[in-house]
């Protein structure tokens, strides 16, 4: 009974003390200086290419997933 009351009591101060040290942390830190940006603008965005070949692999699932090839010779027969 005491391990369970002990158990519960470590969990709880660890949950209860973990965001004050993070947020003490946070302090710490200072964003790094940028002095040079990359030029990105020239480039095509690679979120047109992902959401096309998105699109394409939802399409493809719906086509295999209805089955659409000739449904007459998987449908099972009585004799």
């Amino acid at each position: 009974m005491m391990k369970k009351f002990f158990t519960t009591a470590a969990v709880a101060g660890a949950m209860i003390a973990t965001p004050a040290m993070a947020q003490d942390a946070a302090f710490d830190r200072l964003p790094a200086p940028a002095e040079q940006g990359e030029d990105l603008s020239a480039t095509p965005p690679a979120g047109i290419f992902i959401g096309i070949a998105a699109v394409v692999a939802i399409v493809l699932g719906v086509i295999i997933a209805t089955g659409e090839n000739d449904a007459d010779e998987t449908l099972p027969t009585s004799p």
